[in-house]
Parts: C-alpha cells; sequence; structure tokens
C-alpha cells in the first residue's frame, strides 16, 4: 500500500522536512542548473514534494533504493496526478540524481525510470471553420474595446500565437521580410524574438483598424495595450488575454473546458492542415522545433477526415 502524498497548497521553496546537510544539496543542486528562475523554482518544487513523500515514508535520503522511486511513480499516479505532471516529477529527480552522482554524493538510483506513457493529444479542442467565423463576427460586432479584442482574436486564429507572445509583442515588431508583412515573435522559453508569423491583409486589417484608434502610438509601445484604469496604455497581461477569447469562445456556445484561449492557437495548426497545407507548412506555422510536436496535428486532422469519408459510410450505398 503507497503512502499518500502531502497536499501543498501554496509553493513554499525551503525544505523545512530535511535535515541542514540535506537542504544544502538541493540548493548546490539548484544553483548549478542552467536554467532560467522559473525553470528553477519548479525543480525546487518538484523536489520538495519528493522529500515530502520521503519524510512520510520514514526513509533517509542517504538510504534510498531504486524500488523506493518506483513507489514514489505509483504514488504519484495513484493521487490523480496526469502522466504529463507526474513525468515532470521524474524528470526533476532523475536530472538531481544524475548531478549527485557526478559529485560523488549519492548513486544514480532514477537512472533508467521510465516517464509514464501518455496518449499524444493536445487537450484544448481546436474550433471547425464555422465557429471560427463565428467567433470573429461576435468581437466585429462589440463596440468601445471590441477593436482591440477582435485583432487579438482574430490575430491568434490566423497564426497560432501563443497568448505570452502576443503581450510581448511591440508596434515596432512589425515589420517586412522577403516583401511580406510578418510579426517579430518573442516564443515561449526565448531569450529574444527570433521567430516570425506572417500577418496576411485578413490578419492585419483589425491591428491596423485598432493601431488608427490609439493616439500617439509609437514603435516601442505595447502591440496590445490595457484599458483597465490602474494599468491603462500598459500591456496587457496573458490572464487578460485568455479572458478576452474565453469570453467570446462561451459567447458563441462554447463554454466548455477544452474551448481556450489556447485552442486557437490549435484552431491555425489544424485549419493550415484542413485547408490543403502539408504538414512541414503546420510545422513552420506552429514554429515548432520538431516536426514530431506537429504530428499531434495531423493525428487529429486524419481522424477528422477519417469521420468525415469513413468506410462504413460507403458500405451503406451498397446494402
Amino acid at each position: 500500500m503507497t503512502a499518500s502524498l502531502v497536499t501543498i497548497e501554496t509553493p513554499v521553496l525551503s525544505f523545512p522536512v530535511v535535515s541542514q546537510k540535506t537542504a544544502e544539496i538541493v540548493d548546490r543542486y539548484i544553483s548549478s542548473l542552467d536554467v532560467k528562475e522559473n525553470s528553477k523554482e519548479l525543480y525546487r518544487r518538484t523536489l520538495r514534494q519528493y522529500f515530502l513523500y520521503l519524510e512520510t515514508k520514514g526513509l533517509p535520503l542517504n538510504n534510498i533504493s531504486r524500488v523506493d522511486i518506483l513507489q514514489y511513480k505509483d504514488c504519484l499516479l495513484s493521487s490523480g496526478k496526469s502522466p504529463l505532471t507526474v513525468g515532470s516529477y521524474l524528470t526533476s529527480l532523475r536530472k538531481f540524481y544524475e548531478w549527485t552522482e557526478a559529485e560523488k554524493i549519492y548513486p544514480n538510483i532514477a537512472k533508467g525510470i521510465k516517464t509514464p506513457a501518455r496518449k499524444k493529444q493536445f487537450r484544448k479542442q481546436p474550433l471547425r471553420p464555422e465557429e471560427a467565423t463565428a467567433l470573429i463576427g461576435h468581437f466585429e460586432l462589440r463596440k468601445e474595446e471590441g477593436l482591440r479584442d477582435l485583432a487579438i482574436v482574430n490575430l491568434l486564429l490566423r497564426t497560432g500565437l501563443r497568448t505570452i507572445e502576443v503581450v510581448r509583442a511591440n508596434v515596432e515588431d512589425i515589420v517586412y521580410k522577403g516583401g511580406k508583412r510578418v510579426l517579430l515573435v518573442h516564443g515561449k522559453g526565448r531569450d529574444e524574438k527570433d521567430s516570425f508569423v506572417v500577418l496576411t491583409d485578413k490578419a492585419f486589417k483589425p491591428i491596423e483598424d485598432y493601431l488608427h484608434s490609439r493616439e500617439g502610438v509609437k514603435g516601442k509601445d505595447p502591440l496590445f495595450c490595457s484599458y483597465s484604469n490602474q494599468n491603462s496604455g500598459k500591456v496587457l497581461t496573458t490572464r487578460t488575454v485568455s479572458k478576452i477569447a474565453k469570453e467570446g469562445l462561451t459567447a458563441i456556445g462554447l463554454s466548455e473546458r477544452v474551448f481556450t484561449a489556447h485552442s486557437l492557437r490549435h484552431t491555425a495548426i489544424v485549419n493550415c492542415r484542413r485547408a490543403g497545407g502539408t504538414s512541414e507548412q503546420a510545422q513552420m506555422l506552429a514554429r515548432h522545433s520538431s516536426p514530431v510536436t506537429t504530428q499531434i496535428y495531423d493525428e487529429f486532422f486524419r481522424e477528422e477526415e477519417r469521420i468525415k469519408n469513413s468506410g462504413e459510410d460507403l458500405i451503406d450505398t451498397l446494402y
């Protein structure tokens, strides 16, 4: 019988349940990581869950076996955490023990511990073309903040940008490459704006109308700014962009949890394939570093085509 995981309601970055020596080891490990600060905090939080588990089992860190790691994995899965979440916890452990072995502190008992298998699919549902049209239509009818919100939602649907990429965009990021208008993109996990999306006329027109409605716009200004009293004229938050998208989705009848702002990114990628685009074109649109990631969308597209043109329907034409 596995031990229950301790519920952590707020992230605490210290390690009150371990010895000072162990805490120092963890601090040394975290300091050695060549990653961003938010990634360091993630490693620290997931490791803290591991140490809480060891405490409930009464296991000292210097006497852990591979079996204990496997039991911890089972405990994570039985607690209801998704395979994706469990995988992130195990990744932290594998990296931690790789480091402790290299530093000749503890052997790498986590080596070869497998990440739980999960079905390769995206959890947010893309919109059908008629639903995307309805969503754009909803924002076209709105007044006041409508120009901004229409420009944002239309951009998400036509380029597959992430919400973080939308809020990072400045007016000066609209430039020309090879005779085409593009928007430079500061992507997730990137240090600079090293990518871009093409702004077709349909993608750019609402942005142009919105920018004309703002007075004294400068190149350094955020492409989309806040209307709130406290942050008027300043950069939007990803939460605001998500709220805008969700409000529109709910208004057209797509209120389920599978429909969010990220659904609009999925919609753009799937619609590229629906419109006859190749898998390579979809990959470039999505800015995926690996074609394996784009294959998830290919599978969705094939499944959709399977339903639309099923062999079962053909059989029914015969008898």
